[in-house]
């Protein structure tokens, strides 16, 4: 089975959405370049943030006892178009490095989960989220992962564009981000095409 080749983090540009909740799959990407000191460069043609981080595997050697590793790259991707527009940018990126859609992992908010809840999915709708409706219309395809970040639900479908749109509290901005910290230790499973150990480390908590 074929590892992750990108991880796309859904948000808005500019600064008076950077610390909303629509924008935790930004955070994510923002945080893991971080951690793993990779710069992220502005890229026109793709219309985003780009970063490369190399992943290596081990692989058992015939002649050998020893293992060799297998060295591949995984791009970390953070579209500057708004949301309900993401699709461009994915399908820009990847077009030009070939990625199949089930090489693809998008990492978003999601309504139904409480906060601090972080959970692994493969295809399906999108759930009337328009970053995920924009690039399922773009690829022509749903089959990539998504790694859904959850911010809770305002109560009241009236009030989902302003609750998404808001910063969460203090409290609840710590339990997204550990969220994310928690989402990281699957990442080399991923990496690796090791897609159901990944499913079961990150939901088994």
């Amino acid at each position: 089975m074929s590892g992750i080749r990108l991880i796309v983090g859904l948000g808005n540009p500019g600064t008076q959405y950077a610390a909303t909740r629509h924008n935790v799959g930004a955070w994510f990407v923002d945080i893991f370049a971080e951690q793993e000191n990779i710069s992220l460069r502005l890229e026109k043609q793709f219309r985003g943030y780009v970063g490369e981080i190399t992943v290596s595997s081990d692989r058992s050697a015939s002649a050998s006892d020893h293992a060799v590793r297998a060295a591949t790259k995984c791009f970390l991707f953070k579209p500057t178009t708004y949301m309900n527009e993401s699709g461009m940018a994915v399908v820009a990126i990847t077009q030009f490095y070939k990625i199949l859609p089930e090489e693809i992992l998008l990492v978003h908010d999601e309504l139904d989960f409480d906060v601090g809840v972080a959970r692994l999915k493969q295809a399906g709708g999108h759930g009337g989220h328009n970053g995920l409706r924009n690039i399922i219309a773009h690829l022509s395809s749903s089959d990539f992962y998504r790694l859904r970040l959850g911010i809770g639900h305002p109560g009241s479908r009236d009030e989902v564009t302003n609750y998404v749109l808001g910063n969460p509290s203090r409290d609840d901005r710590v339990e997204i981000i550990k969220a994310i910290d928690e989402s990281f230790r699957v990442m080399p499973d991923l990496f690796d095409g090791k897609i159901q150990q990944a499913f079961h480390t990150l939901h088994s908590d």
